[in-house]
Protein backbone atom coordinates (compact mmCIF):
# COMPACT_ATOMS: atom_id res chain seq x y z
CA UNK A 1 0.00 0.00 0.00
CA UNK A 2 1.21 3.74 -0.51
CA UNK A 3 0.47 6.93 0.37
CA UNK A 4 0.81 8.53 -2.93
CA UNK A 5 -1.12 8.81 -5.40
CA UNK A 6 -0.35 6.56 -8.28
CA UNK A 7 -1.70 6.12 -12.41
CA UNK A 8 -2.39 3.33 -14.10
CA UNK A 9 -3.74 2.60 -17.67
CA UNK A 10 -4.37 0.51 -20.14
CA UNK A 11 -6.05 0.82 -23.50
CA UNK A 12 -8.85 -1.98 -24.74
CA UNK A 13 -11.25 -2.40 -27.52
CA UNK A 14 -10.21 -2.25 -31.35
CA UNK A 15 -11.17 1.78 -30.65
CA UNK A 16 -7.98 1.78 -28.07
CA UNK A 17 -10.61 3.19 -25.33
CA UNK A 18 -8.27 4.35 -22.14
CA UNK A 19 -9.24 3.10 -18.65
CA UNK A 20 -7.59 4.93 -16.07
CA UNK A 21 -7.41 4.06 -12.55
CA UNK A 22 -6.37 6.41 -9.73
CA UNK A 23 -4.45 4.11 -6.88
CA UNK A 24 -3.73 5.26 -3.37
CA UNK A 25 -4.12 3.34 -0.11
CA UNK A 26 -5.01 0.14 -1.29
CA UNK A 27 -8.25 1.63 -3.60
CA UNK A 28 -8.64 2.07 -6.67
CA UNK A 29 -10.64 4.67 -8.66
CA UNK A 30 -11.65 3.74 -12.05
CA UNK A 31 -12.76 6.04 -15.18
CA UNK A 32 -14.22 4.44 -17.39
CA UNK A 33 -14.90 0.95 -17.71
CA UNK A 34 -15.07 0.75 -21.46
CA UNK A 35 -14.63 -2.91 -22.11
CA UNK A 36 -12.99 -6.23 -21.42
CA UNK A 37 -14.06 -6.20 -17.89
CA UNK A 38 -11.18 -9.07 -16.94
CA UNK A 39 -8.00 -6.81 -17.79
CA UNK A 40 -9.39 -3.96 -15.97
CA UNK A 41 -10.29 -6.04 -13.05
CA UNK A 42 -6.17 -7.59 -13.94
CA UNK A 43 -4.88 -3.56 -13.75
CA UNK A 44 -6.11 -3.22 -10.52
CA UNK A 45 -4.89 -6.60 -8.98
CA UNK A 46 -1.44 -6.06 -10.48
CA UNK A 47 -1.67 -2.66 -8.96
CA UNK A 48 -2.88 -3.89 -5.79
CA UNK A 49 -5.73 -1.77 -5.38
CA UNK A 50 -9.67 -2.94 -4.62
CA UNK A 51 -11.78 -0.65 -6.81
CA UNK A 52 -14.13 1.27 -4.79
CA UNK A 53 -15.13 3.85 -7.32
CA UNK A 54 -16.17 4.35 -10.64
CA UNK A 55 -16.27 7.23 -12.35
CA UNK A 56 -18.25 7.29 -16.12
CA UNK A 57 -16.99 10.05 -17.93
CA UNK A 58 -19.88 10.04 -20.86
CA UNK A 59 -22.83 7.59 -22.03
CA UNK A 60 -21.45 6.76 -25.30
CA UNK A 61 -20.98 2.80 -25.67
CA UNK A 62 -17.53 2.43 -26.29
CA UNK A 63 -17.02 3.74 -22.76
CA UNK A 64 -19.76 1.38 -20.81
CA UNK A 65 -19.05 -2.17 -22.35
CA UNK A 66 -17.68 -3.97 -19.26
CA UNK A 67 -19.49 -1.26 -16.55
CA UNK A 68 -22.06 -3.55 -15.15
CA UNK A 69 -19.65 -6.52 -15.19
CA UNK A 70 -17.10 -4.29 -13.58
CA UNK A 71 -19.27 -2.79 -10.70
CA UNK A 72 -20.64 -6.41 -10.12
CA UNK A 73 -17.70 -7.75 -9.28
CA UNK A 74 -16.45 -4.65 -6.89
CA UNK A 75 -19.10 -3.25 -5.86
CA UNK A 76 -17.84 0.17 -6.36
CA UNK A 77 -19.64 3.42 -5.97
CA UNK A 78 -20.66 4.30 -9.56
CA UNK A 79 -19.97 8.46 -10.32
CA UNK A 80 -21.62 10.27 -13.45
CA UNK A 81 -22.54 13.22 -14.93
CA UNK A 82 -26.05 14.03 -14.45
CA UNK A 83 -26.91 14.70 -17.51
CA UNK A 84 -25.44 11.06 -18.95
CA UNK A 85 -27.07 9.40 -16.44
CA UNK A 86 -30.01 8.42 -18.25
CA UNK A 87 -28.81 6.93 -20.91
CA UNK A 88 -26.34 4.96 -18.93
CA UNK A 89 -26.40 1.03 -18.66
CA UNK A 90 -25.92 0.73 -14.71
CA UNK A 91 -27.12 2.48 -12.12
CA UNK A 92 -25.64 5.58 -10.96
CA UNK A 93 -25.05 6.08 -7.07
CA UNK A 94 -23.96 9.71 -7.38
CA UNK A 95 -24.66 12.86 -10.07
CA UNK A 96 -22.15 15.29 -10.46
CA UNK A 97 -22.33 18.76 -11.88
CA UNK A 98 -20.03 21.02 -12.73
CA UNK A 99 -17.75 21.62 -10.02
CA UNK A 100 -18.87 19.11 -7.93
CA UNK A 101 -15.85 16.54 -6.72
CA UNK A 102 -15.05 13.34 -6.18
CA UNK A 103 -13.64 12.84 -2.33
CA UNK A 104 -11.15 9.99 -2.83
CA UNK A 105 -8.78 8.29 0.22
CA UNK A 106 -8.56 11.89 1.96
CA UNK A 107 -8.35 13.66 -1.80
CA UNK A 108 -10.56 15.79 -3.80
CA UNK A 109 -11.11 15.39 -7.26
CA UNK A 110 -12.61 18.54 -9.30
CA UNK A 111 -15.14 17.33 -11.79
CA UNK A 112 -15.80 19.49 -14.85
CA UNK A 113 -18.75 19.18 -17.13
CA UNK A 114 -17.88 19.94 -20.53
CA UNK A 115 -20.96 19.57 -23.04
CA UNK A 116 -21.04 19.22 -26.51
CA UNK A 117 -19.66 15.90 -27.50
CA UNK A 118 -22.50 14.22 -25.48
CA UNK A 119 -25.05 16.24 -23.38
CA UNK A 120 -22.53 16.84 -20.30
CA UNK A 121 -19.66 14.36 -19.88
CA UNK A 122 -17.40 14.80 -17.53
CA UNK A 123 -13.82 15.65 -16.83
CA UNK A 124 -11.84 14.94 -13.54
CA UNK A 125 -8.85 16.62 -12.31
CA UNK A 126 -6.26 14.92 -9.86
CA UNK A 127 -2.62 16.13 -8.56
CA UNK A 128 -0.19 13.59 -9.09
CA UNK A 129 3.88 13.84 -8.63
CA UNK A 130 3.39 17.64 -8.44
CA UNK A 131 1.33 18.17 -11.39
CA UNK A 132 -2.39 18.70 -12.64
CA UNK A 133 -3.83 15.90 -14.43
CA UNK A 134 -6.75 16.21 -16.37
CA UNK A 135 -8.47 13.19 -17.56
CA UNK A 136 -10.79 14.63 -20.04
CA UNK A 137 -12.81 11.54 -21.87
CA UNK A 138 -14.06 12.34 -24.79
CA UNK A 139 -13.80 16.28 -24.93
CA UNK A 140 -10.36 17.05 -25.40
CA UNK A 141 -7.59 15.18 -27.46
CA UNK A 142 -4.03 16.00 -28.86
CA UNK A 143 -4.96 18.05 -31.90
CA UNK A 144 -8.52 19.25 -31.24
CA UNK A 145 -12.31 18.88 -29.21
CA UNK A 146 -14.34 15.49 -29.41
CA UNK A 147 -16.73 15.14 -32.44
CA UNK A 148 -19.64 17.21 -32.46
CA UNK A 149 -22.63 16.96 -34.69
CA UNK A 150 -23.89 20.71 -34.73
CA UNK A 151 -22.46 24.21 -34.58
CA UNK A 152 -24.15 24.47 -31.13
CA UNK A 153 -22.67 21.55 -29.98
CA UNK A 154 -19.60 22.72 -31.43
CA UNK A 155 -20.10 26.15 -29.73
CA UNK A 156 -20.56 24.58 -26.77
CA UNK A 157 -18.08 22.32 -26.53
CA UNK A 158 -15.11 24.77 -27.17
CA UNK A 159 -16.32 27.45 -25.32
CA UNK A 160 -16.73 24.82 -21.98
CA UNK A 161 -12.77 23.67 -22.64
CA UNK A 162 -11.70 26.78 -22.99
CA UNK A 163 -13.66 28.83 -20.47
CA UNK A 164 -13.61 26.38 -17.66
CA UNK A 165 -10.07 23.79 -19.03
CA UNK A 166 -7.51 26.13 -20.61
CA UNK A 167 -8.47 29.57 -18.70
CA UNK A 168 -8.41 27.68 -15.63
CA UNK A 169 -5.23 25.21 -15.94
CA UNK A 170 -1.87 26.07 -16.25
CA UNK A 171 0.11 25.02 -19.77
CA UNK A 172 1.92 22.07 -17.99
CA UNK A 173 -1.35 20.20 -16.98
CA UNK A 174 -1.51 16.81 -18.38
CA UNK A 175 -4.69 16.33 -20.76
CA UNK A 176 -5.51 12.24 -20.79
CA UNK A 177 -8.27 11.34 -23.24
CA UNK A 178 -10.52 8.85 -23.54
CA UNK A 179 -8.47 7.56 -26.88
CA UNK A 180 -5.00 7.59 -27.86
CA UNK A 181 -1.93 9.44 -25.90
CA UNK A 182 -1.70 12.32 -23.82
CA UNK A 183 -1.04 16.10 -24.28
CA UNK A 184 -0.48 18.79 -22.23
CA UNK A 185 -2.61 21.84 -22.28
CA UNK A 186 0.71 24.02 -23.66
CA UNK A 187 1.03 22.13 -26.15
CA UNK A 188 -2.76 22.42 -27.23
CA UNK A 189 -3.11 26.33 -26.75
CA UNK A 190 -1.57 27.87 -29.44
CA UNK A 191 -4.05 26.33 -31.70
CA UNK A 192 -7.55 27.14 -30.24
CA UNK A 193 -8.24 29.84 -32.80
CA UNK A 194 -7.18 27.29 -35.30
CA UNK A 195 -9.89 24.77 -33.66
CA UNK A 196 -12.56 27.69 -33.48
CA UNK A 197 -12.28 28.35 -37.25
CA UNK A 198 -12.34 25.18 -38.63
CA UNK A 199 -14.70 23.80 -35.81
CA UNK A 200 -13.42 20.73 -34.98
Amino acid sequence: MTNELKLHRISVSPMDNNCYLLAINGKGLLIDAADDAPAILKMAADAGVEITKVLTTHRHADHVRALEEVLKATGATHYAPFLEVPALPAKVDVELDHEDSIEFEGQEFPILILRGHTPGGAALVAEIDGHTNIFAGDSLFPGGLGKTSSEGDFVRLFNDVKTRVFDVYSDDSIVWPGHGGETTLGKERPELELWWERRW
